[in-house]
């Protein structure tokens, strides 16, 4: 899912616990999710996005329908490691996120390459709808 070079992505700091990690004090796999998961929901409330008045008022819900990680070198305990979230891809009813993470900030070591597809679906019915346009407005995947 890569996204185009003029965008810079938003940026997440994350502190590796212990609790991150596994008996050989590596990150355990599943943490990394948990990782892309909070910096998804800051880059959105970076964006303006109320996920909770857009469920309460508009009756619309973001659901992840697809995730991806390429696991290349691994965090360790107390690591610094800054999670990147980009719009890559954009239509009616889904949106494509590349998500990397860094060791040290975005000019440190590629530790993931990884991303996310999400939908857009109605509260009630969980049927897709429409991505609510202001959400991405003047941001080209």
């Amino acid at each position: 899912m890569p996204a185009s070079d003029n965008v810079r992505p938003f940026e997440w700091p994350v502190r590796v616990y212990y609790e991150d990690t596994d008996a050989q004090g590596v990150v355990y796999y599943a943490n990394y999710f948990r990782f892309m998961e909070r910096a998804r929901t800051e880059w959105l409330r970076d964006l303006g996005v109320d996920q909770v008045a857009m469920m309460q008022q508009e009756r619309r819900i973001f659901v992840v329908t697809e995730t991806k990680a390429e696991f290349i070198v691994p965090a360790r305990f107390n690591d610094q490691i800054v999670v990147t979230a980009r719009l890559a891809k954009l239509s009616r009813a889904t949106f494509d996120i590349e998500q990397n993470i860094y060791l040290d900030g975005r000019d440190g070591k590629l530790l993931l390459r990884g991303g996310v597809r999400a939908a857009v679906l109605n509260a009630d019915t969980l049927r897709p709808t429409r991505v609510p346009a202001s959400i991405f407005e003047g941001m080209k995947p």
